[in-house]
């Protein structure tokens, strides 16, 4: 007598019963008959609920002595991308009809990828210290819009919808950042292209007054235009000015008013030894008049007092001295 076993179809669905032809088992005690998974009558127990599989023919010894095994059944659990699509159709109709919002957070983590997509596109024109990361938190609010106004029963397709509403709330969010005017970014823009057609029409910098015509307004205007224009020309200290990543910031290049020059340093040291070089070459009464008008701060009457000499005596001797400190700094620049 045999025993219907389940085994595969050949679809891979489901399973039909194929007859396997009885083995002699040999009883065994109900210990091991039970560790080997066998019942206590002796009969092959079907693992097919298990999820295992075992190879046709297997066999499994049960006191030295074959005894069968049923073939187990694999199902696939893998998805087409028609049930995909199935699915995300079926999520439509059931959040159209609930509004549960966490069928809405199913629905933003799948189309989760064009707001990537779209930040990355409105990412490229932009400056290097806007991060990519901001634009895609202000596209996820706009994907989030996009699935609450979506009306699935128009037919629409909703990646064609959903893309206009995430790169409109970027560039929503981009402006609010901004400083400028719009009004005034559209000016800006309408001179760029003005001085294009310009340039390629006279090949050359047009003037302002050729600007001005073009542009249809007047040299004043075109001037004051210029004024609000500068607002524009603003960039981040943060921003690299070298395009390799180890490269310095806008913020390191700035020269710091307050800092210590020190080429003007090694060149006031230097030209301070050269002085004290050449004032200790001169004669001992010149040396003192130098030392006590430049670095004690006396005045002629008083240096004449302290070297018991008139007031003129000690104008000649400083100019003496002056002259042979400039021909002594001469001769050493020159050497």
């Amino acid at each position: 007598m045999t025993e219907p076993t389940p085994v595969p179809d050949a679809a891979g669905g489901g399973s039909r019963t194929a007859t396997v032809p009885p083995e002699p088992i040999v009883p065994a005690p109900a210990a091991k008959q039970a560790s080997n998974g066998h019942r206590q009558n002796g009969a092959p127990r079907t693992e097919a609920s298990t999820g295992e599989s075992a190879e046709p023919g297997a066999n499994t010894h049960v006191n030295g002595t074959p005894a069968a095994v049923p073939t187990a059944v694999t199902r696939s659990d893998a998805r087409s991308g028609d049930d995909v699509e199935a699915g995300i159709v079926a999520l439509w109709r059931s959040y159209g009809e609930s509004r549960d919002q966490n069928e809405r957070d199913r629905l933003v983590l799948h189309y989760a990828p064009l707001v990537k997509y779209v930040a990355g596109r409105v990412g490229t024109g932009l400056p290097a210290h806007v991060d990519v990361a901001d634009l895609i938190q202000s596209g996820i609010f706009g994907l989030v819009d996009a699935i609450e106004k979506f009306e699935p029963e128009r037919g629409l397709k909703f990646e064609t919808y959903a893309m206009q509403r995430i790169r409109g709330a970027i560039l929503d969010d981009l402006r609010s950042q901004d400083w400028v005017p719009r009004s005034v970014r559209s000016r800006a823009r309408d001179v760029e292209r003005a001085l294009e057609r310009l340039g390629a029409k006279l090949q050359r910098t047009p003037t302002d007054r050729e600007l001005a015509a073009e542009l249809k307004i007047g040299l004043a205007e075109l001037r004051e235009l210029y004024g609000q224009l500068q607002l524009t020309s603003v960039v981040a200290l943060d921003e690299l000015i070298t395009p390799n990543k180890g490269g310095s910031s806008l913020a390191e290049s700035l020269p710091d008013d307050a800092a210590e020059d020190p080429v003007a340093s090694l060149v006031d040291q230097d030209s301070r030894r050269q002085l004290a070089d050449a004032i200790a070459q001169l004669a001992e009464r010149d040396r003192v008049v130098v030392t006590l008008y430049y670095f004690e701060n006396l005045t002629l009457a008083e240096i004449g007092k302290v070297l018991g000499v008139t007031e003129s005596r000690v104008c000649q001797l400083h100019t003496r001295a002056v002259l042979r400190l400039r021909t002594k700094l001469n001769e050493q620049s020159e050497a």
